[in-house]
């Protein structure tokens, strides 16, 4: 029976929709659609030379880093992917799970000077 693909594949094109489309309504973030796997690649590259506390973002595992500590979302840095500009994002979680944790780097983010 393939019903249970179905509201699989269903469900994680839901879940890639809403994380692209909140990820391009964040200014200074831009986000294309992934045609496979479960995580999207958006790009942070604006915040870049902004800091908080005094600590300067410079690159995407610094951002990485910013989101573990302020935002408690945890992310992996484009840079080990060749694409520094770049962080990757997981979709393979709740709907609940995904609001929450594009909430809570949209705050981060403002928090950036």
């Amino acid at each position: 029976p393939q019903e249970e693909v179905g509201k699989m594949v269903s469900a994680f094109a839901q879940r890639r929709n809403y994380i692209v489309d909140r990820l391009n309504e964040i200014s200074g973030v831009s986000c294309y659609k992934p045609v496979g796997a479960f995580y999207v690649f958006p790009n942070f590259s604006e915040y870049y030379g902004k800091a908080y506390q005094g600590k300067k973002i410079t690159n995407s595992t610094d951002l990485a880093d910013y989101f573990l500590d302020v935002a408690k979302v945890a992310v992996v840095p484009g840079v080990e992917f060749g694409a520094d500009p770049f962080e990757r994002l997981s979709y393979a979680t709740s709907m609940e799970d995904i609001h929450e944790g594009i909430e809570r780097i949209e705050e981060a983010l403002k928090r950036l000077s």
